[in-house]
């Protein structure tokens, strides 16, 4: 009984012989490592090409039928038929694949470099074999894709080193092996790489942001009152910095223009001892915008932590692994961001870390912080794939907080993602409520967000401001020493809760206000004296700044005509401007204190720190369109801001006015990658 082996054996009898071309049937196999070797690379959720790929390692190793036959028995038929095999069966269904891609790094697959060494100098020898004998002929029109031309300069010029050692079995499963060998091939490929490989697929103009709409004119004789709680979160101005520095302006609900003026540090006033916890500087000055307005400034300086102050620390970091943290931008910065926040931790401090992607878990217990190679190592460990169980690795960081409780200590859980949560809860009210009763154990929530093309800024704000915590982007690895070096003790150790402004105009001397950023931040006037409504929290050594514009009462500038049948009429007043008062909480405590002071003449005065201030918050108003900067221009951001660097210990203000200048020239949209 004869099978179809016996029947291509006689088939091929009355034909010409044909030549092996070993060389041919080398380059052959390498273009299909090539293929399976990408499609290793699919993205976690494709699962039609996994099987594909499991079936073409099948078919290498001699597993899987194809067909009846065996791998290893066509190679057994002689050199003759496994170069028709290889170049008749494989080569069509290989040059299907639309490859176009750039290729595995070398850490992740092999042979690469040897592909486009054997295609570029066996190139005739690979197109006899593929219509070797005239078996296989070119369709008409057919273009033959060259997978050669198709790599980077950055894979086509890879050094290659051979060797001749006997090689394991090629494990598709595992594109990180640094040799292998096909179908019992004894040459071995090892790729080393020049050059870093082009970057693969990253989302697009998926970011979300909430709704803004910029705080409008109160006419002080119909609104004397306003109110808010403060906020001292910079997420903002980061991401602003990054897509500037991508050439692109940013939407205009990522700009929130109080988080781009508390970015900077200022040099304010702090309190003279630690009967209470901050001190407020109000400054009136001519607005920069508008020669007919006053700003009205309000800075608030915190008390400064120093080393043996610091109460100890129950840290659990919780993060997001799940496949669309892979970007360079995103998992590999978190590892070294949190690295920096290790090294500032003291000894008694304690880290824990739970990681999500498809499901959440612990992958570090609670560990002092003097075990730092254990907890780093946990770190270096990390790898991103799955989706994104955001809720229940939340569940789970706070189970774990409150298993390790520190009553004398901070106690704070670490978010750490781009946001993606596509697991499990996924309400940002639902998620806002279970922060929200967690709180109230005295466990905070800060929020580091990565990544651009699919950033959830909108939900990482409800986590932050419901958690008593803080939200910051980081982009860089400076931003990340910023927010967790420099400014570790502001960020992690609050010394202030609950912090709220409430801001009573008097119509006598001002006709017209407007609360300059602060949108999602607004309180109702009888929040101020309610202690059960959730406010901002100030950490040690922290300025935060407010800023009012305001139209004098004898000013031609009023925005609003005045009503025609009204009976209201602005009361005799001692000449203040406005009453300002603050209340807060002590960490810990649930009955609110009062700060207050009135705001004269007195408080005009020139101050670099303010007049810098003014320049940024011209700046964030400029980015969001500019409703009340009349014909203010990024030039004139840039000779205020440059007039009143001051110090610039950092350089955060040089940075910020070079961002000025790229806000000039940057496009309104980001064009789509190829």
């Amino acid at each position: 009984m004869t099978d179809e082996l016996d029947h291509a054996r006689e088939a091929f009898r009355r034909e010409h012989p044909v030549e092996a071309r070993h060389a041919a049937r080398e380059a052959a196999i390498a273009e299909a490592m090539v293929a399976f070797a990408n499609l290793s690379r699919t993205p976690q959720g494709s699962g039609a090409l996994a099987r594909l790929r499991l079936w073409m390692r099948g078919i290498i190793s001699g597993r899987t039928p194809m067909h009846s036959l065996r791998l290893n028995h066509l190679l057994m038929a002689g050199s003759s038929l496994a170069v028709i095999t290889i170049a008749v069966v494989s080569l069509p269904h290989l040059s299907a694949v639309n490859y176009s891609g750039p290729l595995s790094t070398d850490s992740e697959m092999d042979g690469g470099g040897k592909v486009a060494e054997l295609l570029r100098k066996k190139s005739k020898q690979d197109e006899d074999a593929t219509i070797l004998a005239g078996q296989v002929k070119p369709k008409k029109n057919e273009t033959r894709v060259d997978v050669a031309s198709q790599m980077a300069p950055a894979e086509s010029e890879r050094k290659v080193v051979m060797s001749s050692a006997p090689a394991p079995a090629y494990d598709m499963a595992n594109s990180g092996t640094a040799s292998g060998a096909v179908g019992g091939m004894a040459d071995t490929f090892s790729v080393v790489a020049e050059q870093p490989m082009q970057q693969g697929y990253h989302d697009q103009g998926r970011d979300k942001f909430s709704d803004i709409v910029s705080n409008p004119v109160k006419v002080t004789v119909e609104e004397p009152v306003s109110t808010f709680s403060i906020d001292a979160d910079t997420a903002s101005y980061s991401f602003v910095r990054g897509a500037l520095s991508q050439n692109v302006l940013p939407q205009k609900d990522a700009v929130r223009v109080e988080e781009m003026i508390n970015y900077f540090p200022y040099d304010y006033e702090g309190p003279a001892d630690r009967a209470a916890p901050f001190k407020t500087t109000v400054t009136l000055m001519p607005t920069p915008w508008n020669p007919d307005t006053k700003l009205m400034h309000i800075g608030i300086k915190g008390f400064t932590l120093h080393g043996s102050e610091r109460p100890r620390s129950n840290l659990v970091f919780l993060l997001d692994t799940s496949g669309s943290m892979e970007e360079p931008n995103k998992l590999p910065l978190l590892r070294s961001s949190l690295k920096m926040l290790v090294d500032t931790l003291q000894p008694d401090d304690t880290v824990s870390i739970v990681v999500y992607a498809g499901s959440a878990g612990t992958v570090l217990e609670p560990t002092k912080a003097k075990d730092k190679t254990k907890i780093l190592s946990a770190l270096d460990n990390l790898s991103a794939g799955g989706s994104t169980a955001g809720a229940e690795g939340i569940r789970q960081a706070y189970n774990l907080a409150e298993m390790n409780f520190d009553k004398l200590g901070v106690n704070r859980v670490i978010l750490a993602t781009d946001g993606d949560f596509n697991v499990g809860i996924t309400d940002s009210e639902e998620l806002k409520s279970f922060v929200e009763r967690k709180r109230e154990t005295g466990i905070y929530l800060s929020v580091l967000g990565f990544g651009r093309g699919n950033y959830n800024d909108e939900l990482m704000q409800v986590l932050a401001q419901n958690g008593n915590g803080n939200a910051a982007y980081i982009d860089t690895l400076n931003e990340a020493r910023k927010v967790l070096v420099d400014e570790a003790t502001s960020t992690l150790f609050p010394i202030a809760q609950d912090v709220k402004i409430q801001v009573e105009f008097n119509p006598q001397t001002v006709s017209e206000y407007r609360l300059i950023g602060y949108e999602t931040r607004l309180l109702d006037r009888e929040d101020f004296n309610n202690d059960k409504v959730d406010a901002g929290e100030i950490g040690a050594g922290h300025t935060v700044t407010a800023i009012y514009e305001l139209t004098p009462a004898d000013s031609q500038g009023q925005l609003v005509d005045p009503l025609r049948y009204s009976t209201t009429q602005a009361p005799s007043g001692s000449g203040e401007y406005a009453f300002v008062k603050l209340r807060y909480k002590l960490p810990g405590e649930n009955q609110s204190k009062l700060i207050s002071e009135p705001v004269t003449d007195a408080n005009t005065r020139t101050s670099t720190e303010a007049s810098f201030g003014a320049a940024v918050a011209g700046f964030g108003q400029l980015l969001r369109g500019g409703q009340y900067t009349r014909t203010y221009s990024y030039d004139d951001v840039i000779a205020l801001a440059q007039a009143n660097k001051g110090k610039d210990e950092f350089g955060y203000r040089s940075e910020f006015i070079n961002l000025v200048r790229m806000a000039k020239t940057a496009q309104a949209l980001e064009p789509l990658n190829p």
